[in-house]
Formats: C-alpha cells, sequence, structure tokens
C-alpha cells in the first residue's frame, strides 16, 4: 500500500545468520529478551537514561544496551542505523506504541518490525481506527459505548488519560449518568483526571464477569493461530483496596480514588470447555484484522476478556502485540503451549521461534513490516 516501508528494502543488506532482536526496555521486554537467548539471538535493549538498571543487571538476556535519553530517540537517523548493523528485528511492545508515536513508527522507523506496525494505533478507543472497529468486524460482543456522558443510562466503566501518569489511564466506575458527572469533578479536583481530556474518554457499560488477558499467536510459518497463555492483572490501587474488610472499604470509599493501574500479573487458566469459544473469537479477530489492515495480525496478540455468567465472552481491551503480563510465564513457559510443542515455551520464546523458523523457510519477508 502507497505510504508504506517497504519490506525487501528494510531487510536489504541483512546477515540472516547474525540477526538481533530488540525492544523498548519496558512493558515485557525481559521475556522477549530472555525468549530470544533460549533460540540463540543476540538482543538489543534500548534503554530510557534513568531507567535502565535491570537490563544491565540481568546480563545473560541483554547483549546491548542501548541507552538513550528518551526511548523516542530510537527513531533517530543514528541510532535506526546502529540497529540496521546489528541486523535487528524489532519487537513492538506497549511501550513503543505511547513512546516512540505511531507516526514515528509507521513513517520513520526503517527498522525491520516483527509483526504488523500499522495494527498498533488500532489500539485507541478513538478515531477512525480503533480495536472497537475490529471487534465489530469480527462480531466479537464487546462492552456497549456512549459518545457523550449524557447517554449514560446504566453501570459504566470510564476509560481516560491519567491528569499526571499520562502514560496510563485514569478509570472509574459510575452507576448512571449523574453519578459520571459528580466522580468525574472530584477526580478533577484531585487531580486524577482533566477536565480538558474528557472527549478522549471511552465511555463503557459495565460488565460483571471474571477476567482473563488470553495471550494468542498468529504463526505465519505454521498457519495457526494459538493460544500460548492466560493472565490476569494485578492493579494499584485496587489490589489492595479489595484485601480490606467490607466495612473499611465502605468507610474508605469516599476518601480514596481507585485508579486501577496494572502493576503487575498472575498467571490463570480458564475452563477447558471455554476453549472452543476463545479460539473462536481469536481466529474471527484474526481475519477481521486481515480486512482492516493487511496483512492482518502476526505473531502476539492479547484479547482482555470478561467471561459472564451466562459463559458469554465479552472483550474489553486488545493489544495487537506483545501483551504486558507474558513476563509471568518466563523460565515456566504458557501454560496451553506445551500441548503444541511438547515444552513449555514462553511467549518471547515464541516470538524467537517463529523468527528462527521464517529465517529457515525463506518467508522473514511475510513476518516483519
Amino acid at each position: 500500500m502507497s505510504g508504506r516501508l517497504n519490506v525487501k528494502e528494510l531487510l536489504n543488506g541483512y546477515k540472516l545468520s547474525d540477526i538481533s532482536i530488540a525492544a523498548i526496555a519496558s512493558h515485557s521486554a525481559l521475556d522477549v529478551f530472555d525468549g530470544a537467548k533460549d533460540e540463540g539471538f543476540k538482543t538489543i535493549a534500548v534503554c530510557q537514561k534513568g531507567r535502565e538498571k535491570p537490563y544491565l543487571r540481568f546480563k545473560r538476556v541483554v547483549d546491548v544496551p542501548m541507552i538513550l535519553d528518551k526511548f523516542a530517540d530510537v527513531v533517530r537517523q543514528e541510532n535506526i542505523e546502529l540497529l540496521r548493523r546489528y541486523n535487528t528485528i524489532f519487537v513492538p511492545n506497549r511501550s513503543f506504541s505511547v513512546y516512540v508515536g505511531y507516526d514515528n513508527i509507521e513513517k520513520i522507523f526503517s527498522v525491520p518490525i516483527f509483526g504488523n506496525r500499522y495494527l498498533l494505533r488500532y489500539e485507541e478507543r478513538v478515531g477512525e481506527k480503533t480495536y472497537y472497529r475490529i471487534l465489530d468486524e469480527a462480531g466479537i460482543r464487546r462492552p456497549k459505548t456512549f459518545s457523550s456522558p449524557d447517554e449514560i443510562d446504566r453501570p459504566v466503566m470510564v476509560k481516560m488519560p491519567h491528569a499526571k501518569k499520562r502514560v496510563e489511564r485514569g478509570f472509574f466506575v459510575a452507576i448512571d449518568r449523574d453519578d459520571f458527572w459528580k466522580k468525574f469533578r472530584k477526580l478533577v479536583s484531585d487531580g486524577v483526571v482533566r477536565e480538558d481530556d474528557l472527549p478522549k474518554a471511552s465511555i463503557e457499560e459495565l460488565v460483571i464477569g471474571a477476567h482473563f488477558n488470553v495471550n494468542y499467536f498468529a504463526s505465519i510459518a505454521r498457519r495457526d493461530v494459538e493460544i500460548i497463555s492466560i493472565d490476569r492483572r494485578i492493579q494499584t490501587n485496587l489490589d489492595g483496596f479489595l484485601r480490606l474488610p467490607a466495612n473499611i472499604q465502605t468507610e474508605l470509599s469516599e476518601y480514596i480514588d481507585i485508579e486501577m493501574i496494572e502493576i503487575g500479573h498472575e498467571m490463570a487458566t480458564i475452563r477447558e470447555s471455554m476453549l472452543e469459544k476463545l479460539f473462536e473469537i481469536g481466529d474471527r479477530f484474526a481475519e477481521a484484522c486481515k480486512k482492516a489492515e493487511p496483512p492482518g495480525i502476526i505473531g502476539p496478540f492479547t484479547l482482555q476478556l470478561f467471561v459472564t455468567s451466562d459463559m458469554d465472552v465479552v472483550v474489553f481491551d486488545v493489544a495487537f502485540r506483545i501483551g504486558g503480563g507474558t513476563n509471568v510465564h518466563m523460565g515456566i513457559g504458557g501454560q496451553y503451549s506445551k500441548l503444541y510443542f511438547g515444552k513449555p515455551v514462553s511467549m518471547g520464546r515464541r516470538i524467537a521461534m517463529e523468527i528462527r523458523e521464517c529465517i529457515e523457510n525463506k518467508c522473514l519477508e511475510d513476518v516483519v513490516t
């Protein structure tokens, strides 16, 4: 398609026997590096000064720490040239999207990216390209959305930029329209959200159910959509609040703003009878991605979903790249991966396996953009 970086040109001059795997040193990068080393690849951690310590201390998994003043500097020409000299395949994570930006990723960053770089911006909830559009195309149930607070007619979950931690989202639950305005004004007053960010808010019906992050892998080499692992989120300060007795929660509810920012993950499994539905929505999602943004989804993606009391599946968030919870599977592998490979495999290693297989089978052009 016009305006896109040419894959053949991106790989031109690459020594395929000496590939390095790189990622922004944040989010799920340790899983990426660990998996790459398990498959014999060199690794490059693109670090931001002041946040590099873990990637210097975990020496086994990082061959080259590339320390920049800020993550966004990775698109500077001298840094692109250095990555290319290392024959780098870049693995995107959420920090890559947030700190580097979609326009820079799509137009300037002339390093081969594992996966479809043009799908990354569909993680947003506003604009022409959203994951809502792809879920609707796939016929996958998602929470009903409201374009204005005045349309609210049921309990809702509100997601909008955090006032201070701009890379995070501010979350709150409102019972109805009046409750929305009451809580919104309090959060503005408390400095949790900004009034001028209201147009960026996503207002979704509140769905009650068990939540799971299902980590899929769309394999080009094996022509399959795999379920590799499942995890679930630990959120601050929600986690600590829920550990308190109910009477204390009630007393504190007026004084504590529950922010629900992801701080960790834990492993989970799901009832086997639900796997049929998970494969079905994974396949439909992958097909919808092909229509929305060819060549579609490549490699890892995550569907964050609820399973309701009537066993319905409702997807409330999507990652078109490696999910944030995959570090929980480092060293032990994803729960379901062993069913494919006879050994547990983490998502980071699954990415490296796909790159290795596509180098050997001459299909690398099909898994990078």
